[in-house]
């Protein structure tokens, strides 16, 4: 196939501190039938690479059990779910025409074939994933977009990111003309919410810290609530009617303080517990006003294919906050587990080792 048999790659060994992660020269996966093979231009960091890492999302039955995303992971892993790169070879039954065009790969692993399937594993999780020079995929799981005026690096910011947003929006329901609360707004996931619900048209309350708070309203939101404030009262002068949808990966306390705040009939999608999985809230808040709390994990295919056409058009632009050289793998979950950055964090698998991160 013209490519080399070993390649760099990062993986960890096992749940625990970035101390897990490991750089390892192993060998380059051959495409089976069906799958392709991708030279990883960019590999963008996410939230569930520390907590998969460390183990953090527990079981059904026993919330602190270490755990990845969906059951045990099988050590090593090759980490790494947001790929963007160029494919290089191509498995038995997959069109050769793939091989040099420019891809997206959507990371995840689904329940069925349909348009509307569930995500039930993610590479860099249930398989290995972009935290190399290479890595395998599904021929149907990967997405053209050689045309796209988006680099690569802000195409790697896409596949988790913002296939999470527009998943948390589809299935919220978001109209034009509604108001949105957005938590977290500060986070990749949070930025691409910002950003999907003004292209659709609904004026955007985001909630983030003092000193992020106008690169958020950089971002497009109309209105940003300081997190270190009474957050109900703000949005209760923001908007005195109340908000249609929210959409949130903060959960915790934020969740019982502001459900009574969705108007008739309104959303309040939940993607992520970065403020606490232990939720508390007043039922009578719910089923009184024809509310809803909807789980929303990642993406759909039909999301995905939505989210590839915005990129092919360039109709959303991606914050890339910080790039790292592979190697240095750890320090950018480091980083990234700091949250001080807006916009998302990402590695280099072919750039040999500098002095630090460029961002």
């Amino acid at each position: 196939m013209g490519e080399p048999e070993v390649m760099r790659a990062v993986r960890i060994t096992g749940h625990g501190g970035p101390e897990v992660l490991e750089r390892a020269e192993v060998a380059v996966p051959a495409p089976r039938a069906g799958e392709v093979l991708v030279r990883v231009g960019a590999v963008a960091l996410n939230n569930t690479d520390l907590w998969t890492r460390e183990g953090a999302y527990g079981r059904q039955g026993d919330p602190e059990a270490l755990s990845g995303w969906r059951g045990p992971i099988a050590f090593p892993r090759i980490q790494g779910a947001d790929v963007a790169g160029r494919t290089v070879a191509v498995g038995d039954g997959v069109d050769t025409g793939l091989v040099g065009r420019r891809v997206v790969v959507d990371p995840a692993v689904y329940d069925g074939e349909g348009p509307d399937a569930n995500p039930v594993g993610l590479m860099g999780s249930e398989r290995d994933g972009g935290y190399a020079e290479y890595v395998t995929a599904p021929a149907t799981r990967v997405h053209d977009v050689t045309d796209s005026p988006l680099t690569d690096d802000q195409l790697a910011t896409l596949p988790t990111a913002y296939g999470t947003a527009l998943g948390m929006i589809e299935r919220g329901r978001l109209r034009e003309g509604e108001a949105v609360l957005v938590s977290g707004a500060s986070g990749g996931v949070g930025i691409a919410l910002i950003q999907l619900a003004r292209a659709r048209g609904a004026r955007v309350l985001a909630v983030s810290s003092g000193s992020k708070i106008d690169a958020v309203r950089e971002a497009g939101a109309h209105d940003v609530l300081d997190r270190a404030r009474d957050i109900a009262g703000q949005i209760r002068a923001a908007a005195p009617e109340g908000i249609d949808v929210a959409l949130d990966v903060v959960a915790g306390q934020l969740v019982g303080d502001a459900l009574p705040l969705l108007r008739e009939g309104g959303r309040w999608v939940v993607a992520g517990a970065l403020g606490g999985y232990d939720v508390a809230f007043d039922v009578r808040r719910l089923y009184l006003h024809n509310a809803q709390v909807i789980g929303s994990a990642m993406h759909t295919p039909a999301h995905f294919a939505l989210l590839m056409d915005l990129a092919r058009r360039g109709g959303i632009r991606p914050v890339v906050a910080a790039t790292f050289p592979l190697d240095q793998a750890a320090r950018a979950q480091e980083e990234l587990a700091r949250r001080v950055h807006v916009g998302k964090i990402v590695l280099h698998p072919w750039e040999e080792s500098t002095a630090g991160a460029r961002g």
